[in-house]
């Protein structure tokens, strides 16, 4: 399932594959890769293990039919779907992830097939996996109740935050913002034109603040889709390798989304030394804790007030980038690694018959 833009999802399965072959040197691993490849221009995330292509894409029509001829030619002894694209027809041992349960939660939102697809296919494949995984408690309640499964089937372990993401230089700043023509100052803000990630509330305020917003939503034209015309730049990709650049040379991060499973951006940010404010709602308080500011995603005037607040007030920012670096650190991608093996070796010891 990584294809294209890196997002969150994406990043989870490249940075577990890229660290369980030194983490454990015992077992072999494989990965199922796209039917054209992994996207060239990985680096560092490039999975240093074998790749078996798949027969189709990622939730493609005929995914569900070839995956089962996928697995046979592979033969795992235990395979982990680290997306909702978990294979129905295949009965092997199955280790899967769940990063969220938008889908269902937000049903009006997505196509009725989408909402179908979760139904028929991931909750009865997820109710007879051998191990299922969670990135917050959030997701967890949400999956229990949408997929009618006890939660304690469901093991929580977070996301992390690579080392790549540290405070810039000052001089690496100034570059990075000379060589994608941004202002000295701008507050950033990333997600999508999807309803849930309410960055369409941005336009209540944009054009009031003293810097522009800087809008990362994967391709350009988002902030004219979103009505996001006054004192909002949109930038087009930006390669992974400078995500960090562009968190750390930002005032500040909003992220004002309704609906995350998770919320690796605020943690990205937090550790490159950025300030956050998010929306107090559904994982986002469990990942930023008391390092970033908290406000109710509708409200547009707070979310004005305080942006402008956090602008002017050094020391506020100070002590928000010294928390959320206390914050980042304790979430690493090494940690989500091991005790995602510890679920890989607690499946291979049960006897087939109990791994389910």
């Amino acid at each position: 399932m990584v294809r294209g833009r890196l997002h969150g999802i994406a990043r989870y399965a490249l940075e577990l594959a890229r660290r369980m072959p030194a983490l454990a040197p015992d077992l072999r691993f494989t990965a199922l890769v796209p039917p054209e490849g992994l996207p060239a221009g990985l680096g560092d995330l490039t999975p240093p293990m074998p790749q078996h292509r798949a027969l189709a894409g990622f939730l493609s029509p005929l995914e569900q039919p070839t995956l089962p001829a996928d697995l046979s030619r592979v033969r795992p002894d235990v395979f982990h779907a680290t997306s909702f694209s978990l294979p129905r027809f295949w009965d092997g041992r199955l280790v899967a992830t769940l990063h969220d349960a938008n889908h269902l939660a937000l049903a009006e939102q997505y196509t009725p097939a989408q909402a179908l697809y979760y139904r028929l296919v991931v909750g009865p494949r997820a109710r007879q996996a051998a191990a299922l995984v969670t990135v917050s408690e959030f997701s967890r309640e949400e999956l229990a109740k949408y997929l009618k499964l006890s939660p304690y089937r469901l093991q929580v372990i977070h996301n992390g935050v690579d080392a790549s993401f540290q405070p810039p230089t000052p001089a690496e700043a100034k570059a990075f913002r000379e060589r994608h023509g941004l202002p000295a100052r701008y507050v950033a803000a990333v997600g999508n034109a999807k309803p849930f990630k309410n960055l369409a509330m941005l336009k209540h305020f944009a054009a009031e603040l003293p810097v522009p917003i800087v809008l990362l939503a994967g391709r350009g034209a988002v902030a004219h889709e979103l009505g996001l015309h006054e004192n909002v730049v949109d930038l087009e990709e930006l390669p992974e390798a400078e995500m960090p650049l562009f968190y750390g040379a930002a005032a500040a991060l909003l992220l004002p989304s309704k609906y995350e499973g998770f919320g690796l951006p605020a943690l990205e940010a937090m550790a490159s030394g950025c300030p956050v404010i998010v929306a107090d709602t559904t994982a986002l308080p469990e990942v930023v804790g008391g390092a970033a500011l908290r406000l109710p995603p509708d409200d547009a005037a707070l979310w004005r007030e305080t942006t402008l607040r956090l602008l002017r007030d050094e020391v506020l920012r100070g002590e928000l980038i010294e928390l959320g670096r206390e914050r980042a650190a304790r979430f690493t991608w090494d940690d989500c690694a091991r005790r995602t093996l510890a679920v890989y070796r607690r499946v291979l010891e049960a006897p087939p018959e109990r791994s389910r």
